[in-house]
């Protein structure tokens, strides 16, 4: 029997589309729920209160924990650079933050995620102290993980272009290539010009980089969960690189048009350089504004949806809260691969502007 037009149905397409995005959110709902257990009633114990700000902000923020599932988490190395000297160990000693480890140097207790010393079992902080954390984070083992899936999909795919020049793609290659043409013919080209190749390695490791975390951080289970690019240092240092590219490579067109512009009156300069001052610094900033907020946006909105089904305590909430949830992991899949777009072509076309030769 020939399933083929029935694997082929646009309706049967949906059904599994929606499926994988309900298991993500039953996923994400039993990570709650692990999370934040209700405490059984009794006479002399109220029953625990679900804080949804506290749950949200804790699954959105950096971590000494990777969180496998339900209880279950990986412990990370904690590096600290003291005052004293270097401290190594796993976060693991902390247990989730319960208990305070002793250093070779310092005392040292897991407060909200962040490491400081203390001097007593009441967590007082250690004021006199001074510890610089260096620590592999959540967020930083998320990053090595998508630095390391780039490195080994690029190299492989750069071997197959040399082993098979003037053959079709194949492989990996083929799914591939469309994205590397796409990025090349509709970003840097028409953005940067006839000299787009110099920057072309930057641009598609811009535009990956970001849609590879972008999709890691849908993921609600390892070794997904983190929200990489929705920290705003990551963001910060993406942006930094686009200040640094746009700037080393302006030509003498692009100093002149900020510092000597002829078709400004002298009187206005000074007014002049403030404004085009701010604007350099402004486009970058908008870049990791834009690509922090939209992605921390989204998740914080996705939970936000879950935990209504333990604010109410409700199973009638539970069909609307998913409805709502499935739509906005749809939404936030379009939002992850929008954004690598938007964040490439604006970086483009900075970099355009730069180099572009003067025009009479």
């Amino acid at each position: 029997m020939d399933f083929r037009p029935v694997l082929n149905s646009k309706k049967i397409t949906l059904g599994i589309v929606l499926s994988v995005f309900s298991l993500f959110v039953s996923v994400k709902a039993l990570a709650l729920q692990e999370k934040n257990p209700a405490e059984p009633a009794t006479e002399t114990k109220e029953e625990a209160k679900f804080d949804p700000t506290e749950t949200i902000m804790e699954h959105i923020s950096d971590s000494h924990y990777f969180h496998i599932g339900g209880k279950l988490a990986m412990p990370l190395p904690v590096i600290l650079y003291t005052d004293k000297g270097l401290e190594v160990f796993m976060s693991s000693v902390f247990e989730e933050g319960e208990k305070i480890h002793g250093g070779k140097y310092y005392k040292y207790a897991l407060v909200h995620d962040k490491i400081k010393a203390v001097t007593g079992e009441d967590k007082t902080e250690d004021t006199a102290a001074k510890v610089f954390d260096l620590s592999i984070t959540k967020n930083v083992a998320s990053m090595l993980m998508s630095v390391f899936a780039l490195l080994l999909i690029f190299l492989s795919v750069a071997s197959a272009y040399r082993k098979r020049i003037g053959k079709a793609p194949k492989g990996l290659q083929s799914f591939l290539e469309p994205v590397i043409l796409f990025v090349r013919d509709e970003i840097a080209l028409p953005n940067i010009g006839y000299k787009y190749a110099r920057f072309m390695p930057l641009l598609l490791t811009v535009f990956f980089f970001i849609l590879i975390n972008n999709l890691i951080g849908l993921v609600p289970f390892f070794p997904g969960g983190s929200n990489l690019t929705g920290n705003i240092a990551v963001t910060m240092v993406l942006a930094v690189i686009t200040l640094l590219v746009v700037n080393f490579n302006g030509n003498k067109h692009y100093w002149a048009h900020i510092f000597v512009p002829s078709s400004v009156p002298v009187w206005l300069w000074p007014l002049w350089w403030v404004v085009e001052i701010l604007g350099i610094f402004s486009k970058p900033f908008a870049l990791m504004i834009r690509l922090f907020a939209n992605i921390t946006a989204g998740h914080i909105i996705v939970l936000s949806l879950i935990s209504l089904i333990f604010v109410f305590k409700s199973v009638a909430i539970a069909p609307v809260s998913v409805a709502f949830v499935v739509f906005m992991d749809v939404l936030e899949l379009l939002v992850a691969m929008l954004q690598a777009f938007i964040f490439t072509l604006l970086t483009a076309l900075f970099i355009g502007t730069a180099i572009e030769e003067h025009h009479h």
